[in-house]
Order: structure tokens, then sequence, then C-alpha cells
């Protein structure tokens, strides 16, 4: 089947890790506290804090208990839905004031463009919250992009090592499965979205820029420019 819709995720895959690491995390860590003593009577803030306490089991907990739980949690790197909207709130504070511009690889953005020249719907499957999607690439290095997408997909939908998660996509796309291709940097992932009956391809930033080769029948690229020939996504195949 001809692939229709491109589904990417973000860290490792069109985005550098250390961005996301090195930058976003320690600048949201750093404020967190300071933007919700100043946020919190604002309603998505308070039911952000709210459903932290929820998660957490303490209900109980005032605003510097709630902040060091969230820290914590940043910490830890867990994927929790309270912590992202607040650290999605806070990032767009920082894309918006210049401070922070979203990394992403050049040939990432050039095949993207490219497919969404072609006709094919680019969309966007990442633990991180869907705000926080559209401000990595809103605010980029390599200018606006959010042009290029028809939609996003956050942990709301799934967790990205389940198989459900794709299915769900697949339904939200009204497409069948072998329609879509599916880009992660995390074999678990693509081991899901496979078992969904997702096209797959497992982008590995450690290997060359044209580096390919298959593992147990699934595409390991070391950029998208593998992929685009594998698949014929600009019309040309591979040899």
């Amino acid at each position: 089947m001809t692939i229709a819709a491109i589904v990417t995720d973000i860290e490792g895959t069109t985005t550098p890790i250390a961005f996301v690491h090195e930058a976003l995390f320690p600048y949201a860590r750093a404020r967190i506290a300071e933007f919700c003593a100043a946020h919190q009577g604002e309603p998505e803030v308070a039911a952000a804090l709210a459903a932290a306490r929820e998660l957490a089991g303490h209900p109980e907990y005032d605003l510097d208990a709630t902040v060091a739980l969230l820290i914590g949690w940043i910490d830890e790197d867990r994927k929790a839905g309270p912590l992202k909207t607040l650290q999605g709130l806070i990032w767009r504070s920082g894309y918006e004031a210049g401070v922070l511009k979203g990394q992403v690889y050049e040939d990432a953005a050039k095949h993207m463009r490219r497919w969404h020249a072609r006709g094919l719907r680019l969309y966007v499957y990442s633990s991180g919250s869907e705000e926080a999607q559209k401000l990595i690439f809103g605010h980029s290095d390599k200018g606006d992009l959010t042009g290029l997408f028809s939609g996003y997909f956050d942990t709301r939908i799934g967790a990205k090592v389940e198989t459900g998660s794709y299915a769900g996509i697949a339904r939200a796309l009204g497409l069948e499965p072998a329609r879509i291709l599916f880009l992660s940097d995390l074999a678990g992932e693509i081991t899901a979205a496979r078992e969904a009956g997702f096209n797959v391809a497992r982008i590995d930033r450690a290997l060359a820029a044209d580096a390919s080769h298959r593992e147990e029948g699934v595409l390991v690229a070391g950029s998208f420019a593998p992929v685009d020939r594998a698949f014929g996504l600009s019309g040309e195949t591979q040899a």
C-alpha cells in the first residue's frame, strides 16, 4: 500500500536528545517554583497542580510540597501529564521571549518539507505535550514548521510502547495502518507500531547520515534520507 501519512517522534528523531535534556528540562526546572507561585490562581495552572497532587496520592500537599514533587518528577524524567502541562507553559514563555529556540535536524526539516509538498500528511507523536510539540516546531532554528503538520498526538492517546496507541492513531487519521509510516529512535516504540500494522523505520543518529541497514526486517537509518529512498517518499526508490 502507498504511504499516505507519516507520524514522527521528536526526541532523537527530528530533534537532538541533548536539546531536550540539556536545554528544555533545566530551563523548566529552574523556573517551576517561581512560575507556580506567580500563576497558581490561573485555571490551567491550578488544574495541573491539583492533578499532580491527585496523581501522587497527596491531595493535601501545599504549593511548596507540590513543587518539590514536580521537581522530583523532572529529575526522574517521569512522563506525568500535569508536569508536561506546566513545563509547556514555562517553555512557551521562553520561546516567546526568544530565550529558547527549538532544534531540528537539517535533514528532518528538509524531508518533512518535501513530503508535505508531495501531499503526504505529517503528524507528531511524542511523550511531550501537544503544546510542547508545537513550540519546538513553531519556534525552531529551521523556521516555523507547524504548517507542515496535520496534527499532534501525545500520551493522552496511550503510552508509546503500547500497540493500542498506534491503533488509536490510525483510527484518528482514518487510515489503514499499512498506509502510515512511523519514525522513532526507540526500538520499543518501533515494535509497538509495527505490531499495530504500521510501516516503521528506526532513526539511529549514531550512524552516518546516508547509512542504513535492516534489523529483523526493520529499516534502521542514520537520517531521514535513507528512509525517503527506501519508501519512495519522493518518488525515488532505493536500488
